[in-house]
């Protein structure tokens, strides 16, 4: 194992800090482009279907080697992944708001990608061993999560406010001297961990089968709401990615000597549990965010500041239910307060569903709801997260959040395209702004987040343990 070891002294009090604005350039990178497309699309000269391939390629990319992210943590020890991460993003993010091409732009993104894949699994191994007690790791994975939330908020608002002052390339500008915040925290923190005298080696192999994999795999799902599934691309990548996947789980549980995702981890049932209900809430979370900010600029005809401003109840939710979440789990326990999180964010979709297709004003169908769904969805990650990490050893703690991460974001890809597809084909052919025809689309794609937030939550009481308390996962 080769790990650092905590900071001592007064620079532990940067060690929250420093991880938590880690997290929240991973998540908000994933948002602040959404709104800003039209924009990239017109400068750069790109088509209608080309221009969501800037946010797509930098989610391909992320949930791809997030495996391989995990697994470098605990090879080559927290402090160097979340180092190299950092400043693989800062200087991507400069190349993307200096792109002069829409193919520079995208290969820029995919490589952002990449360091927020090496960032995410790092900032939990760093937390989850710092805070050994585990009142002490909910609390502080409470606001690793709030924060992450507010990343998620923050990103259409942001996005909207820079691309209307100064234009587009700001949103990749700002990333710059935060990055590079991270990247200086992350040098002072760091420690050199003793010498342990194990020599833990990356398996080259399985990681090109898992990147390879999930790429195909997501790349499929991505790619079909435009072209259907017939589409050829999307047969032989998606049947490709089936298949390295299938090697994969056989190299790992026959041949590989020290493997990427240890498959000993699911018979964990803390591991097991976590990573179903995180499966469920992922296919449910960013679809929904997505559906949330379709209605606001098609249905209601916001511009793309006011769409994002409009996001401001659920952004001011995430951030309360992840920081309350991580008290309650110290109360009532992992399970029952995922489950609690799931039903308010379930109630809160079912409820905008009923509105947005009654065609109700903004405070009725996005205001109110969207809280609720805010509230209950970022607070599931904090229980999650504990529940999922309790009682890991030091050296699988990056496997370890590496897939619990890579189930949320491939579920979020895969969700995407499945309430894309479903909106699509309620909508019909009367798909014009603000028709009761495209109101019902988005309607029906939140009523689906809601029926998979309801399964989370009958999910997480009946699989999830019982006890208060992380236990050992061995």
């Amino acid at each position: 194992m080769t790990s650092c070891v905590t900071p001592k002294g007064g620079r532990s009090v940067w060690l929250l800090p420093v991880t938590c604005l880690a997290s929240f350039l991973v998540v908000l990178d994933a948002m602040i482009v959404s709104v800003a497309l039209p924009a990239v699309a017109a400068d750069l000269r790109m088509s209608a279907t080309a221009a969501p391939w800037v946010v797509n390629a930098y989610t391909l990319l992320f949930a791809g080697t997030l495996l391989l992210g995990g697994r470098c943590v605990d090879v080559l020890g927290r402090w160097r992944v979340l180092t190299a991460g950092a400043a693989l993003f800062t200087v991507s993010s400069l190349a993307c708001g200096l792109a002069g091409s829409a193919a520079t732009l995208l290969v820029c993104r995919a490589v952002q990608g990449v360091g927020s894949a090496a960032m995410l699994p790092a900032t939990l191994a760093v937390l989850i061993a710092a805070h050994g007690e585990a009142r002490e790791r909910a609390r502080a994975l409470g606001t690793w999560s709030a924060v992450a939330a507010l990343g998620a908020a923050a990103g259409p608002v942001l996005g909207g406010l820079l691309t209307s002052l100064w234009g587009w390339r700001w949103i990749f500008f700002i990333g710059v001297p935060l990055g590079a915040l991270v990247v200086l925290g992350a040098v002072l923190l760091a420690e050199p961990a003793p010498h342990t005298g194990s020599r833990a080696r990356l398996d080259v192999v399985g990681a090109v089968l898992a990147t390879a994999g999930l790429v195909g795999l997501v790349f499929a799902v991505l790619r079909s709401p435009q072209t259907g599934w017939s589409d050829a691309p999307v047969l032989v990548t998606a049947g490709a990615g089936a298949v390295l996947l299938v090697v994969f789980v056989l190299h790992e549980s026959r041949w590989a000597p020290q493997p990427l995702m240890p498959v000993e981890l699911f018979r964990a049932r803390l591991v097991a549990a976590a990573n179903a209900v995180m499966l469920l809430v992922g296919l449910a979370f960013v679809p929904s965010l997505l559906m949330l900010s379709f209605v606001m600029q098609y249905s209601y005809g916001y511009a793309p500041l006011w769409a994002g401003l409009g996001f401001a109840p659920v952004g001011v939710a995430m951030t309360i239910g992840a920081r309350l979440a991580g008290h309650l789990v110290t109360k009532i326990g992992a399970r029952l307060t995922t489950a609690a999180c799931c039903a308010v964010g379930a109630t809160g979709l079912l409820w905008a569903a009923v509105a947005v297709g009654l065609r109700q004003p903004y405070g009725d169908a996005m205001a109110i709801p969207g809280f609720l769904f805010g509230l209950g969805t970022a607070g599931a990650f904090t229980p999650l997260t504990v529940s999922a990490t309790g009682g890991i050893a030091p050296g699988r703690q990056g496997a370890v959040g590496g897939l619990l991460n890579t189930v949320r974001q491939a579920g979020g890809a895969v969700g995407i395209a499945v309430c894309g597809y479903v909106s699509i084909t309620v909508a019909g052919t009367d798909s014009t702004t603000a028709s009761p025809a495209l109101a019902l689309g988005y309607a029906t794609a939140l009523g689906l987040g809601a029926v998979l937030l309801i399964a989370a939550t009958v999910t997480a009481l009946a699989a999830m343990p019982r006890a208060r308390s992380t236990c050992d996962t061995r």
